[in-house]
């Protein structure tokens, strides 16, 4: 006590309140005057009443009264006025009412209100008496504070002395543990509820309890809770929604939503914000107009998080051109996620000069891009091997600090890497502060992928020696890399290290690229015996590479027999027929060759028609 006592002096110190100490003016009475703060404060005028107290209440000597001083402590705790408070709270310990279990309680709820911790716990540990109240308030101080492991600390210490705690107090308990993915703690809070009979007749803690199964990956049991419940209301439901939407069931959420329609429930805004994301997953652009129908007839279409929700629903369901621009041209609060959104729709299309274009724009309109707006320009320049563009977001980068973020960075090096440009690459590479496993993996299979197959390994050894550990996506692109140099020596030693070492694991992907690196060499006998012990079922792409090896090396029986398993596995794709139609052609089978094709003829397969595409400086392309 005599450190918070301490600190409340030190605090206070040159900020006092300036009370009169003049007695003049009209004698108040403790009713009125009582009667007169609590109006003050149930009418929301914090502010006035402390006003009240200071130029009225403390000249009449009334300031100690302690059936007054807890209504003030309010006021300064809805103020969030921490100077007034603590100058309040030397009142009270000068007039002896810190005794008193509601002046403390107060006091303790006006220090969590204020986001001061610290006093609170001292002022909670010194307590004489403890009542529900005193442990509920220094609980949620905690929760409200962010400080979960202390918050459900005392929740246990509070089961240990023998109190039961309020439903809303085991509800956001709860929903610390959903937070903190403590489902162990949740299942015997849950335990605790079934055996005292609360969780039916509480609809505020099924709601919890869904909640925290849910974020815990267990919709099953999330589901059981929901059908258990006797009373449902739009928090419920949206909570369920919400659960689906975040456990990747996009088609239970919708299946959900239109449930809650069919009950009556009317849904809020907070129901449509949830269910928006799993439209946009599936692709349901008709469902998602029905939403922004009833939205515009609630009249919350206009409210900011909406309308980005709104947005994205659009540009991922292929509509940002049609209703998404109108969202978005006609939204009084576009922010950065709005800007990024349309940037991105515009950049998955293929139409990057328009997403240049806004990125321009956004700028123009005092909106500063994020890394998220970047890295969405930074994959279409990727994927259409635009460079000029690409460099025009690269100087941004530099220019706002954002290439310092990993992901940027990382983005960058893809994208010159996958251009050409390696020396550029490997240039953003050596001026990144922090570099992760993607770094890395990124510029050897930059370097892989251009023939550069020596330095792709040299980039790994170094890797290595650095104790950065190596993932799965490393070892595809290094094994790559041998695959694109012909470094056959080299590939099977990685391999064989990988095998004998165990630490990472094989998967069809390099499986595949370590045969079709084999079967390129013209060691088809190997390859064939790697495709017949692998762990796995080969894929198509796995046989394809094999059967394309083994015509390059005049292997047609292999050939052939590969290529009808391909036809078997993907009988509508023409570019097995091709093949097989190549290895007949190759051992003179003509009657096979037009076998082949008059099949194609009556399954209505056709080849597919290739083209390549050139940028030019001025960032024209042909």
């Amino acid at each position: 006590m005599h450190q918070l006592i301490r600190r409340i002096h030190l605090l206070t110190q040159g900020e006092r309140i300036k009370f009169s100490i003049s007695n003049a003016g009209p004698t108040l009475s403790v009713s009125v005057t009582h009667a007169r703060v609590r109006d003050l404060v149930s009418e929301g005028l914090f502010y006035q009443t402390l006003k009240f107290y200071k130029e009225e209440i403390h000249p009449s000597g009334l300031h100690g009264n302690a059936s007054i001083l807890p209504t003030i402590i309010k006021a300064c705790a809805c103020a969030e006025s921490l100077h007034f408070g603590l100058q309040i709270h030397s009142i009270v310990i000068k007039t002896g009412s810190d005794s008193e279990p509601i002046t403390a309680n107060s006091l303790l709820s006006m220090y969590a209100r204020c986001s001061n911790v610290e006093s609170a716990r001292q002022l909670f540990d010194t307590m004489l008496i403890r009542d529900t109240i005193t442990w509920n308030s220094m609980i949620t101080c905690y929760i409200r504070n962010g400080y979960h492991h202390e918050a459900i600390e005392v929740f246990r210490q509070m089961g240990l002395a023998g109190l039961e705690p309020k439903p809303e107090l085991v509800a956001g308990i709860l929903s610390v543990c959903a937070r903190m993915g403590n489902l162990r703690l949740g299942r015997q809070i849950h335990a605790s509820l079934v055996r005292g009979g609360t969780v039916k007749s509480s609809i505020f803690l099924s709601t919890a309890l869904l909640d925290i199964y849910s974020k815990c990956f267990h919709l099953d049991v999330a589901f059981n809770v929901f059908h258990q419940m006797t009373e449902r209301n739009e928090v419920s439901w949206t909570a369920m929604i919400a659960g689906c939407t975040s456990n990747e069931n996009c088609n239970l959420s919708v299946e959900v939503f239109r449930a809650m329609q069919v009950e009556g429930v009317r849904q809020n805004r907070v129901t449509l914000l949830a269910v928006l994301p799993a439209c946009a997953e599936l692709g349901a652009l008709k469902h998602g107009k029905e939403i922004h129908g009833y939205a515009i007839h609630q009249g919350f279409e206009s409210e900011p998080h909406f309308e980005a929700a709104l947005l994205d629903m659009y540009c991922k369901c292929g509509a940002a051109q049609g209703p998404g621009w109108l969202v978005f041209e006609r939204s009084k609060g576009r922010d950065v996620v709005m800007w990024s959104s349309v940037i991105r729709a515009y950049s998955q299309i293929g139409n990057i000069s328009r997403a240049v274009e806004l990125f321009r724009e956004m700028q123009m309109e005092g909106i500063k891009p994020n890394s998220v707006t970047l890295l969405a320009i930074i994959a279409a320049c990727t994927t259409h091997l635009s460079t000029m563009h690409g460099r025009e977001v690269h100087g941004y980068s530099l220019k706002s600090g954002l290439s310092f973020d990993i992901f940027v960075g990382n983005s960058l090096i893809d994208m010159y890497a996958k251009c050409g440009y390696l020396d550029d690459a490997h240039q953003i590479f050596r001026e990144m502060d922090t570099k992760d496993s993607v770094s890395w993996s990124v510029l050897i299979r930059g370097y892989g992928f251009h023939g550069c197959g020596k330095k792709a390994l040299e980039l790994f050894h170094e890797m290595e020696q650095r104790s950065v550990v190596p993932d799965a996506v490393t070892l595809l692109a290094v094994l790559s890399a041998c695959n694109h140099a012909g470094l056959i020596v080299e590939g099977q030693d990685l391999i064989d290290h990988v095998a004998r070492h165990n630490n990472v694991p094989l998967t069809l992907e390099h499986y595949t690229c370590y045969i079709d690196l084999l079967a390129r060499s013209g060691k088809i006998e190997e390859a064939c015996e790697v495709l017949s012990h692998m762990p796995m079922k080969p894929s198509s792409t796995t046989v394809s590479c094999l059967a394309s090896a083994c015509r390059a090396h005049g292997r047609l029986d292999i050939a052939e027999m590969l290529a009808h398993q391909l036809i078997k596995l993907e009988p509508e794709n023409a570019a097995n027929y091709t093949l097989l139609c190549t290895v007949y052609a190759e051992s003179s089978n003509w009657v096979g060759v037009e076998k082949i094709r008059r099949i194609m003829r009556i399954r209505g397969i056709r080849k597919g028609t290739g083209f390549s595409k050139i940028e030019t400086g001025n960032g024209d392309s042909f």
